[in-house]
């Protein structure tokens, strides 16, 4: 590990691909939101904010860092 490595640290959080379970539409998002996050096709809550990490009620397909 270099030097800079220590100095500067990485988030922890991530953008997720999501899948809804209604609809089958994938969708971008932050893992830890602020506010509610639904389904751009059929308004189902892919997620809901808990003061940090979210609570994520799609299938989470793939984490981007």
């Amino acid at each position: 590990m270099t030097e800079w490595n220590k100095l500067i640290p990485k988030p922890r959080s991530k953008f997720l691909r999501v899948k809804c379970l209604k609809c089958g539409n994938e969708q971008l998002l932050y893992s830890n939101p602020v506010n509610k996050v639904i389904c751009n096709v059929c308004n189902e809550t892919l997620a809901e904010p808990t003061g940090g990490r979210a609570k994520i009620k799609g299938e989470i397909l793939t984490a981007f860092e």
